[in-house]
């Protein structure tokens, strides 16, 4: 076996939002053919009962802790003219020295950084075969932040997102392929940046299969006789407050002939969430231990996100829990899936609450079963990650019998 060095910004375990679900799928991937050497950074204390498990995984592990307080006082600090303040958060010396030690321990021949923050990283690695996985263009959603916060944020986002896609820019030429979450994101990236087109692809997101199954029986943490639609996600972050305050300010309003209760579903709840709880119409649940019971017996999940980036592995997993799915544009982008019979599509409130209702109402009997038949032909992560072994220099390896369903 190879040794590889994989970075990240964050603790890629538990699997069990977004960018951690990318990175910890990705290192399992690898880790079957070469010999992981994984440094991040940990922001989150509750996470530190993980890092044993995460240790097991890999042939080395330097996981840094990160305190987000003084983490944006660095930033703040170290900003200079026309530099992101991303780069200052994540500028650590503990983590450039890990990444010095351990080149020089170990015979590595080839790095991929995961997230643009971690580019300066894997610069100081010297290993000349470097991949950059920048999943999503963050600068765009900085930019998405300045339109639309209220002064000063509106000030500081906008200049963050001038700056990091500066940076995001000068990054890719010292990469052999810089990765994006779908073609939709790559797309948009060559026309930001022209230049970088023939250094760029998209290796999409996909879903573990086996344990998002329908078939495992859980049991109903929903109170009986109501029906329930849910949302799932990380609830600090912001397209995610952005998109439940919405759903449940516009969208269930609409909805009182059914009496739907709108179960809100993720770790962290801003306190903006935990304002819409009120008796018999929506729940917030916090953080949960799993959140397969809730979409094994959601009658609807929704994705109304206004503001997304990259793949939602929230549609994802509940497509393989072959739930029906309502999600807005952005929240479909980079799913190969048909709208209309595999999940729902809606824009405008007025369609949100139609297609809701014609949920609520069993008027799509077939379409979670449509759901997971499209993820098992499309989103098995043994089929997105194919065109890493490529690049890594890898013979591809048969895929699973579940990841053989054909159309």
């Amino acid at each position: 076996m190879r040794d590889l060095l994989y970075l990240c910004h964050r603790i890629p375990y538990p699997p069990d939002k977004g960018d951690k679900i990318r990175a910890y799928h990705m290192i399992e991937h690898l880790r079957a053919r070469f010999r992981v050497h994984l440094g991040c950074f940990i922001d989150d204390p509750a996470d530190a009962v993980h890092i044993p498990a995460l240790r097991a995984r890999v042939a080395s592990l330097g996981c840094i802790r990160l305190d987000p307080w003084h983490a944006r006082l660095r930033a703040l600090l170290r900003c200079r003219p026309g530099a992101p303040l991303v780069t200052g958060y994540f500028n650590d010396d503990r983590l450039a020295a890990w990444v010095r030690k351990t080149v020089q321990d170990h015979d590595i021949t080839q790095v991929i950084a995961y997230s643009a923050a971690m580019a300066p990283y894997a610069e100081i690695a010297g290993i000349p075969s470097r991949i950059l996985d920048m999943v999503d263009i963050d600068s765009e959603k900085f930019a998405a932040y300045g339109r639309t916060s209220a002064w000063p944020k509106r000030i500081v986002w906008a200049r963050e997102g001038r700056t990091l896609l500066a940076f995001e820019r000068a990054a890719v030429p010292r990469f052999d392929r810089t990765l994006f979450v779908s073609q939709a994101e790559r797309d948009r990236f060559s026309t930001l940046a022209p230049e970088s087109t023939s250094r760029t692809m998209a290796i999409g997101n996909g879903v573990d299969l086996a344990y998002f199954a329908p078939s495992a029986g859980f049991a109903r943490p929903f109170p009986s006789g109501r029906p329930v639609i849910l949302f799932t996600g990380a609830m600090d972050y912001r397209p995610n407050i952005e998109a439940v305050l919405w759903f449940a300010t516009t969208v269930m309003p609409q909805l009182q002939a059914q009496n739907p209760l709108f179960v809100i579903v993720g770790s962290n709840p801003a306190p903006a969430v935990r304002a819409l709880e009120r008796a018999g119409a929506v729940q917030v649940t916090g953080r949960v231990p799993d959140t397969r019971p809730y979409l094994a017996h959601a009658d609807l999940v929704v994705a109304p996100l206004l503001l997304g980036r990259g793949v939602q592995n929230k549609v994802l997993e509940a497509m393989a829990m072959a739930r029906p799915v309502l999600a807005s544009p952005a929240a479909f982008t980079g799913i190969i899936a048909e709208a209309g019979r595999d999940l729902l599509v809606a824009e405008a409130a007025a369609d949100w609450a139609r297609l809701s209702a014609t949920v609520l109402a069993g008027c799509h009997p077939t379409m979670g079963e449509a759901a997971r038949t499209a993820v098992l032909r499309h989103h098995s992560w043994a089929q997105t990650l194919a065109p890493l072994d490529a690049l890594l220099g890898l013979a591809p390896e048969p895929l699973h019998h579940a990841e053989q369903v054909s159309a």
